[in-house]
């Protein structure tokens, strides 16, 4: 064991070295998909938090649908696995919350997900709306892929993934070609692993409520082009931006839903923020930018 500790500490070491002077490689993915790395006061990107929840029932199509018709960068979105393998939508571990439905959703096959009702809690309206899988979501990103500013995922695994759960999802992301428009998000590091074991073509972003020390090194060890934290964080330990910036790494925040946060943020210089609100802020965005 301590044979092995000395390796990884050793190992550490040499990939912080070789990231602080190449980093090149992460820098140029970010940039496609994040269209740059911010400067402090520089406008952020938005992604809508399970799409426009203040639209929609969260996590629906409905929700996607809104966000995208708001021109929302990102749209940002939880994945689990049915009783039968299959990704669908849905943030919490049981149905209870968000449909009419009661259970766990690893104990629910996708045939009794799809008889459940995700929209009559939200609002009449959305009465009979269902739950939505990932291969509809990857669709609907499809569909815009003629658009000129085409919408991007953040798609966030829940919980433990196998190297062959994980591959469910990158093969289906692969099937549509959108390795380029989805990013894979964890807070668990075994499963974000487990990811780029998967498909390294897909590119990843580590979920953390907390940064170690050497961010960069942190990074590294997942092939992460991004980090997306909590504002505190970023406030707290104000420094993380630069770091990570400079080995071309981008800087996420979630979830900020009002302006004096979205304010700080921006002048802290993070690249994204995850918000329920993503009408306001853009439009909060657009006129720091000197748009309409």
């Amino acid at each position: 064991m301590k044979i092995r500790l000395g390796n990884l500490v050793v190992w550490v070491a040499v990939l912080s070295v070789i990231l602080s002077l190449n980093p090149d490689a992460a820098r140029v993915q970010a940039f496609a998909l994040f269209g740059g790395l911010r400067s402090a006061g520089e406008g952020a990107f938005v992604a809508s938090h399970r799409g426009d929840r203040t639209s929609a029932p969260e996590n629906t199509l409905a929700a996607f649908q809104a966000a995208m018709d708001a021109s929302s960068r990102f749209v940002e979105t939880d994945v689990r696995l049915t009783k039968d393998g299959v990704p669908i939508l849905m943030h919490d571990q049981w149905v209870d919350r968000t449909t009419n439905g009661t259970g766990k959703v690893t104990d629910l096959t996708l045939a009794e997900i799809e008889t459940l009702d995700a929209g009559a809690w939200f609002s009449p309206r959305f009465a009979g709306t269902k739950v939505p899988t990932l291969e509809s979501l990857l669709a609907l990103l499809k569909e815009r892929s003629a658009n000129s500013k085409p919408t991007m995922a953040l798609v966030e695994l829940k919980g433990f993934w196998s190297v062959d759960e994980a591959k469910i999802v990158t093969d289906l992301i692969e099937s549509f070609d959108l390795s380029e428009r989805v990013v894979l998000m964890s807070f668990d590091m075994v499963s974000l692993n487990n990811a780029m074991i998967a498909n390294d073509a897909i590119p990843r972003a580590i979920l953390t409520r907390t940064l170690p020390k050497d961010p960069v090194a942190f990074a590294g060890l997942y092939g992460a082009i991004a980090v997306a934290t909590s504002a505190s964080e970023i406030e707290h330990h104000t420094w993380l931006v630069d770091r990570l910036h400079r080995a071309g790494i981008a800087v996420l925040v979630y979830t900020l839903n009002s302006k004096s946060s979205w304010d700080q943020a921006v002048s802290l210089g993070v690249d994204g923020i995850i918000t329920d609100k993503p009408k306001p802020l853009k439009r909060w965005i657009a006129s720091l930018e000197g748009g309409s």
